[in-house]
């Protein structure tokens, strides 16, 4: 490789990381914003084929039981980990080594930064950078305010996103007034909500929503406490 080659490849990863630090930077910066500002959208959001219902509402009018069925059905060692669960991502990848398509192993901080920056699918690539915004999260934003915009970006329906939008579309009423019940069969959709519907429950989701009932029992009222207090 001559010395004009060596310079022209130099200048050319120059540029390449230094455009990754900006966009590191910019992510930062804005996740830094986002910390006290609730997201006016998500990437979810601007690429959804039906039209948008979300309404923000502060974690903090909600019953302490809305945020624990989440947990219970979605990510229980929420409160433990720091954005990623290594146990599940290792059982992941056995699994889509073996042929079976890459799925579950994300946790709450995951499916935030998934719901809020990037876009639908499985490939290793959007995986990879959802356990990286996740820890991002979990060091800028901490738990309480993970777990606040996840309430408020989920998706709950073909186009509601939201507990707020979701309870008055499913139950006419505020999130704010959502029995255990109710908050337990909202957290049922979560995994696949253009096919669910709260009000209308198959066999399998109402087993579902008593098992999560259930689940929220045996943490316990208190189990979020530190995060949301």
């Amino acid at each position: 490789m001559t010395q004009r080659e060596r310079g022209f490849f130099g200048w050319t990863w120059f540029v390449i990381w230094r455009s990754v630090l900006l966009l590191l930077l910019s992510l930062s910066a804005l996740l830094l914003v986002l910390r006290f500002v609730p997201p006016p959208t998500s990437a979810f959001m601007l690429q959804s084929p039906y039209p948008v219902t979300q309404q923000w509402v502060s974690i903090d009018t909600l019953p302490s039981h809305v945020a624990l069925a989440m947990v219970a059905s979605e990510d229980q060692r929420f409160p433990e980990h720091f954005g990623v669960d290594m146990a599940e991502i290792r059982n992941a990848l056995e699994r889509f080594d073996d042929g079976d398509g890459l799925r579950g192993a994300s946790t709450i901080s995951q499916q935030t930064a998934k719901n809020l920056l990037l876009w639908p699918g499985r490939s290793l690539v959007r995986k990879g950078l959802e356990a990286m915004f996740a820890v991002s999260l979990e060091a800028i934003w901490g738990k309480k305010r993970i777990l606040e915009v996840y309430v408020n970006i989920a998706e709950f329906g073909k186009g509601i996103y939201g507990v707020e939008a979701a309870s008055r579309h499913y139950f006419g009423k505020p999130a704010g007034r959502l029995t255990v019940n109710e908050a337990a069969r909202l957290a049922v959709l979560l995994p696949g909500p253009r096919s669910r519907d709260a009000r209308n429950l198959t066999p399998y989701l109402r087993q579902r929503v008593a098992w999560v009932e259930q689940q929220m029992q045996q943490l316990g009222a208190g189990y979020l406490r530190a995060i949301l207090n």
